[in-house]
């Protein structure tokens, strides 16, 4: 039976969105093509009718877990994303958190087509978090600067509860205190 050009969309859509997941759950080396496929619902078979390489796989999970990342930050003031950001809740589920947390590190030993999608999620990050001052280029970059130590300083501090075992009142420990510092940091202005 012949697959519609829909549906072949359909299942590549599928297939990056699982993908997505078991990257961010695993990491990129701790998920096999064949496992992959199986948890999306197909055989390993299938994989290069969608795919050319898993690198290519991973640069496009990367996009969709980003995005997904970007949208929950849209919309939201910088108190309200680091209270979600930084909150036990995202820290004990990373295939639906950040991408960003979850695989920098991997990412940085990957081709330069998954660095590329890291480099662009982050500018796109970086737009939805900065507030509009068009026309403003000294208070547009220091909007920019304090956005990107932010970001930083909350993907950094995720990281380091991660690696806390899940008891660990230290693992809680890291998300207030860093959450509470960048609250400070974020919301002082630099003198002139």
């Amino acid at each position: 039976m012949k697959v519609t050009k829909a549906q072949a969309q359909a299942n590549r859509a599928h297939i990056v969105e699982t993908a997505s997941e078991l990257f961010r759950e695993r990491g990129y080396d701790g998920v096999g093509i064949a496992d992959l496929m199986a948890a999306a619902g197909f055989t390993h078979g299938g994989f290069y009718k969608h795919f050319g390489s898993k690198a290519d796989l991973m640069a496009e999970a990367a996009a969709c877990g980003i995005s997904q990342t970007v949208a929950m930050t849209e919309g939201s003031g910088p108190g309200e994303f680091l209270q979600q950001y930084l909150s036990r809740q995202h820290r004990d589920a990373p295939g639906q958190g950040c991408t960003m947390a979850a695989l920098c590190s991997d990412a940085a030993r990957q081709p330069e087509s998954v660095k590329e999608v890291f480099a662009t999620g982050l500018e796109r990050l970086l737009a939805a978090l900065s507030p509009d001052v068009t026309g403003n280029e000294a208070m547009s970059r220091e909007a920019r600067a304090r956005n990107i130590s932010v970001i930083a300083h909350a993907v950094g501090a995720l990281v380091l509860s991660r690696a806390c075992p899940d008891d660990s009142p230290l693992a809680d420990e890291i998300l207030e205190t860093c959450r509470l510092a960048i609250q400070s940091y974020s919301s002082a202005r630099p003198e002139r």
